[in-house]
């Protein structure tokens, strides 16, 4: 039971924290904004904002303070939540060593969220903004899943293209602020993505200067030659905020709406091409590199393609926990050889660490319990996480004859989990995008397994591969004749 009193998160009550929790000690009325951030979510909270806070804690940065935003209707509910608390977030952080909490204020205002996105794009053309950046998840810059280009034919950008003063999307919203920024003479800014996409920053170029084109080739242009878009990894092992989260802060005896939890282990790493300037987050911990892709290969490949091995097969197995599955005595070999025998041999190293090392390291870190990440999370939109992190590795081995016999078998347990029932019979819930035509194929599979591998939109040419193609048909028949397991035991005893 708690034996402290509680108190709620603002402004006004930090100097009334228990002493256990730290607080900002920069005057943040005095900071002033810099960026605009777009996608306001944990991961945002817990990383980048975390940095901006680690430098402004040195008394450098003042002039970089974060304003929050959105674009969907459900962004409001998170805006309100913050502004009643003064953009104050609450981060936990959850080492076996000991948890600790401390609050965070390089945030200092929260756009209001609107159809049409008017108030963002005229912030966002204010001179003060030097950068906008972006969490938007990895699935949410209209890419073809095939072509790897920018697809034109969604209806958000249609919409976007018809109507690019009341924009529909994020994109839209940096064009027409670009728009007037450059009407104005105010110059270029910086767009930086902070998502999990192999070189995130030419991705996010493509998107905007081929959404620009679609309205004015003029403006596309000076975007293109004008503004920089930085490559980045980033990494934080992130939890989503749940009932169990919020019970977790008040035992620090505070009261925030939206708290975050994360592992004890940040990593980002920057390409330094920033044409507004920027702030110093290597004094923060961050790195500057021009071998970012390096580092993020290995990352990608790595723990997010090592986190959808483990999650799959842990939905359908109800192990509810990341953790959970790094425990169970079939899911963890598994994990094991696949990912040390057909993921980290496509791998380089980098700078003070090799792959060997990083799947170690990893290893460690999937299986701290006292990260609640569930295996659903992790588990979501696998429509766009299955051809970002898995299939390249298995593109690899293809091409140079080495095993994909584990991967091949990561693609069967993400076609098993989609069919909506774990092998207890439970049901699992929609959890991606395209939740309706990945069951319904699902389904389809059960007894003609190519019916998977036809989705073309996500397997590309692969089908056409006898290798994987046989391989996958012959693991999903394992799983729905003999169970997941079976198949899980049958991998890891073959030489």
């Amino acid at each position: 039971m708690r034996d402290v009193p509680m108190i709620a998160l603002s402004q006004d009550n930090l100097s009334s924290l228990p002493s256990k929790i730290a607080r900002p000690s920069y005057d943040r009325s005095a900071l002033s904004a810099g960026i605009v951030h777009i996608g306001l979510g944990n991961f945002h909270r817990a990383h980048q904002s975390w940095y901006l806070h680690r430098l402004m804690e040195q008394g450098l940065a003042h002039d970089w303070a974060i304003i929050g935003a959105g674009v969907r209707p459900y962004d409001d509910v998170q805006r309100q939540k913050m502004l009643a608390q003064d953009c104050l977030t609450t981060l936990i952080k959850l080492d076996p060593e000991g948890v600790s909490a401390e609050v965070v204020g390089s945030m200092i205002d929260y756009i209001p969220v609107v159809e049409g996105n008017g108030p963002l794009i005229a912030r966002m053309a204010e001179a003060d903004i030097r950068i906008v950046a972006l969490t938007v998840t990895e699935g949410g810059y209209y890419i073809d899943p095939v072509t790897l280009g920018f697809d034109a034919a969604h209806p958000d950008i249609v919409h976007d293209v018809a109507y690019p003063d009341q924009p529909r999307t994020a994109f839209g919203a940096i064009v027409a602020a670009l728009r007037l920024r450059r009407a104005k003479g105010q110059g270029p800014i910086t767009l930086q993505s902070c998502d999990n996409l192999q070189g995130n920053g030419a991705v996010l170029r493509q998107t905007i200067v081929s959404l620009a084109r679609l309205m004015d080739a003029d403006l596309a242009d000076w975007i293109n030659t004008a503004c920089s878009f930085p490559n980045s990894m980033v990494d934080c092992i992130v939890p989503a905020t749940g009932p169990n989260e919020l019970a977790l802060v008040e035992e620090f005896g505070l009261h925030d709406q939206v708290p975050v939890t994360h592992e004890a282990f940040r990593q980002w790493v920057i390409e330094d091409d920033f044409c507004a300037g920027r702030p110093d987050w290597d004094l923060a911990g961050a790195t500057f590199s021009d071998h970012v892709h390096a580092f993020e290969a290995m990352k990608i490949r790595i723990l997010n393609g090592g986190h959808q091995v483990l999650a799959n097969a842990g939905e359908v197995l109800s192990l509810a926990t990341i953790s959970a599955a790094m425990g169970d005595a079939d899911v963890a070999p598994f994990f094991a050889k696949v990912v040390r025998e057909e993921i980290a041999p496509h791998v380089q190293p980098v700078p003070d660490m090799t792959p060997a090392d990083y799947v170690t390291l990893i290893e460690r870190r999937f299986g701290n319990e006292m990260i609640v990440d569930t295996t659903r999370r992790v588990a979501f939109d696998g429509s766009s996480r299955h051809p970002g992190f898995v299939l390249p590795s298995l593109r690899d081995g293809l091409e140079k004859g080495s095993s994909i016999s584990g991967l091949a078998l990561v693609e069967a347990a993400w076609a098993r989990m989609c069919a909506a029932t774990r092998e207890d019979g439970t049901v699992i819930e929609a959890n991606d995008p395209n939740w309706s035509d990945l069951h319904q194929t699902a389904l389809v599979a059960k007894s003609d397994p190519m019916a998977w591998l036809s989705m073309s939109r996500i397997y590309g040419d692969l089908a056409d591969d006898p290798r994987f193609a046989t391989a996958f048909c012959d693991w999903l028949t394992l799983i729905w004749s003999q169970g997941l397991r079976a198949a899980l035991r049958a991998y890891v005893a073959a030489d």
